[in-house]
């Protein structure tokens, strides 16, 4: 009975209390029994605590606390906070110099002897920089001279890294002199990190001759890092300096392996020194390191190695002794890079290589030729753009190409090449050479009957270096097969006149109207190249204008003479040109450069050509309205 009771009581507590808690707010109910229950709060030190904060206020707890504890660990961390805020002051645009000084002058006060600590801050890294472009010149010396004892420490620093090349740029001649001192045996090393190398090249860079010889030195050989004195800096080349120091070729090759391995097996090829070292291990290297290093470059990395003069030579070898497949990687690693290579003044280079050596025209047409032909004309009018352009149309042409271009192009490894080989050999060693190209054995006997595509023989010593197809196959499978001379003709008509005004795009415009080197782009394109000279003629057939904006292609200076040459090497040009804008209007454009331009029609080896217009000349040069090449030389005396 009492548990039933008990029961009952309870049922009736919860309905009570349920009652009392779905009341409506605004009319509370009393009730004694909750009263006595729910005494008035209480709030003690421990309740406040659990209060809930703010947003604001979590943000700023966290702000201290992150402060407290950079003050235990950074040992100068109000003075980075001091130096922060005069920086933001000093590096406005609107400042006038006057009050940036002071703040530059008071900055460097509060670093004094404490430069070297902060300088690897990436926060006082930024003020120090700016000071040292700011301040003057007493006050530049001085931060150098505070951080001459740490720049090897400073230069490994990703931060610090960069002041030490502002401090660099901004260097006296005896103070880049005292700081490539301090590099003396510690180049290989710096090399070899990512950050210190950035160092290693930009003092390279800003060193004269002789300095960036003494960086060189210590990366050929242990004797040369230790005794800088053995040699003559007048010495450049590696080869001259094994020369007068009977150095052995076999240590010195094993030490500058020892550099370069580690170096490329990271990755960091970015560098001319490193570039100049390559060409020059390529030199005295034997034909399985030389190998290898071709292997390892034979990938993405040489894109990065091609923008420097040394690194385009490097990557014109690897192309030139690289096997098949590692042509075909260089190639590849070519795509979607072809425009920005072909614009470069020493990429452009590779790809002309590219375009005389590799014989699988199939691959070149689907990654280079593809993207080239999309921006014909823009490579047309500029100067390096035009460099592959003209290597097919007319190869190693020494009117387009320096000589050292053509150096480059001809340029050889000695362990690698054919001829050199050849040679040094003796008349009872002739009948072995090595491979070149696509190799799997070390030597093949000349004598052997069958010859795979793998092998090569004596008498085709020189296509194993640049390639086994016979070069007009090649320059016809790459021009006509794969559509770029005629895409290269439509651009020429469409655009005839911004070309042929132009410096570079009127030697491209002058190579397809003549059909290329050799006639290459006829018979088959005969018509294209005929309404090339139509159009040509059309523009020379415009009238005289004193309110054109443009001078006419007789008057400019680069038309003009475009003209007067396929007037003299072009006599289907010569005819049309002539039945179109000249017949009857000679005595018009007998002066200045238009008069050179109606005078090769008597210079014309073409007798039919000199016959054509022969009869409307002579009566002109009689009455001296049309000036021979003698009567111009006379009156310019």
């Amino acid at each position: 009975m009492a548990a039933k009771k008990q029961q009952v009581e309870d049922t009736k507590k919860r309905k009570r209390i349920n009652t009392e808690s779905h009341q409506s707010p605004s009319k509370p109910k009393a009730s004694k029994f909750v009263a006595s229950k729910k005494p008035k709060p209480h709030f003690d030190n421990k309740e406040k605590k659990n209060v809930p904060l703010t947003g604001r206020e979590r943000r700023l707890n966290a702000k201290e606390l992150a402060e407290a504890r950079k003050k235990k660990r950074k040992r100068h961390f109000t003075l980075e906070q001091d130096l922060a805020r005069l920086w933001e002051k000093m590096r406005r645009h609107e400042i006038a110099k006057e009050d940036r000084a002071k703040l530059v002058t008071e900055a460097l006060q509060k670093m004094k002897g404490k430069i070297h600590e902060i300088a690897g801050s990436h926060i006082t890294s930024r003020v120090l920089q700016t000071c040292v472009k700011h301040c003057s010149q007493a006050e530049r010396d001085g931060v150098f001279e505070e951080l001459r004892p740490h720049f090897l420490t400073l230069a490994y620093n990703a931060y610090a890294v960069h002041l030490v090349k502002k401090m660099l740029d901004n260097a006296s001649k005896k103070q880049l002199e005292g700081f490539i001192s301090t590099l003396r045996g510690h180049v290989a090393p710096l090399l070899r990190h990512m950050v210190g190398s950035v160092v290693v090249e930009h003092a390279y860079d800003l060193a004269s001759a002789a300095q960036k010889q003494e960086l060189l030195l210590e990366l050929y050989s242990t004797e040369l890092q230790l005794f800088k004195d053995l040699v003559s800096l007048k010495e450049t080349r590696l080869l001259d300096v094994m020369s007068k120091l009977g150095l052995k070729k076999g240590s010195v090759s094993r030490h500058m392996s020892s550099v370069i391995q580690p170096i490329l097996e990271k990755g960091i090829v970015d560098h001319s020194i490193l570039h100049r070292v390559l060409l020059e291990y390529f030199s005295i290297a034997d034909k399985t390191s030389v190998t290898d290093i071709i292997q390892q470059l034979s990938s993405p990395l040489l894109i990065r190695i091609i923008g420097t003069k040394d690194g385009a030579k490097i990557g014109v070898l690897c192309v030139k002794y690289g096997s098949a497949k590692e042509r075909k990687k260089i190639i590849k690693g070519l795509k979607g890079h072809v425009e920005k290579t072909a614009y470069h003044q020493y990429g452009s280079m590779v790809l002309v290589s590219i375009l005389s050596v590799v014989d699988d025209t199939k691959l070149i047409t689907k990654v280079i030729i593809r993207e080239i032909q999309s921006i014909l004309k823009e490579l047309a009018l500029d100067k390096n753009g035009r460099r592959p352009l003209l290597q097919l149309l007319h190869p190693n042409c020494s009117r387009y190409f320096s000589p050292d271009d053509l150096a480059s192009m001809n340029s050889s490894i000695p362990s690698l090449s054919l001829k050199d080989q050849s040679e040094a050999s003796s008349p009872t060693e002739t009948s072995k050479v090595s491979i070149g190209d696509n190799d799997s054995k070390e030597d093949m006997d000349v004598a052997e009957p069958e010859v795979n595509e793998d092998k090569t023989s004596m008498d085709d010593s020189e296509l194993a270096e640049s390639g086994k197809k016979d070069p007009l196959v090649r320059r016809q499978e790459l021009l006509l097969n794969s559509g770029l001379a005629e895409s290269l003709l439509d651009t020429c008509i469409e655009n005839v006149g911004e070309l042929i005004r132009s410096n570079f795009g009127k030697e491209v415009l002058y190579e397809v109207a003549t059909g290329g080197s050799g006639g290459i782009l006829r018979p088959t394109l005969d018509d294209k190249i005929n309404s090339l000279h139509k159009a040509i003629a059309s523009l020379a057939a415009e009238p005289k204008s004193e309110d054109s904006q443009e001078e006419h292609v007789f008057e400019n200076f680069f038309s003009s003479r475009t003209i007067r040459k396929l007037i003299l090497d072009c006599p289907d040009f010569a005819s049309i040109l002539w039945e179109e804008a000249l017949k009857g209007k000679s005595e018009l454009w007998a002066h200045g450069h238009s008069g050179k331009v109606i005078y090769a029609f008597l210079e014309s080896p073409d007798s039919k050509v000199q016959k054509l217009a022969k009869k409307e000349l002579q009566p002109l040069i009689d009455n001296g309205i049309l000036k021979t090449p003698k009567s111009r030389e006379q009156a310019a005396q």
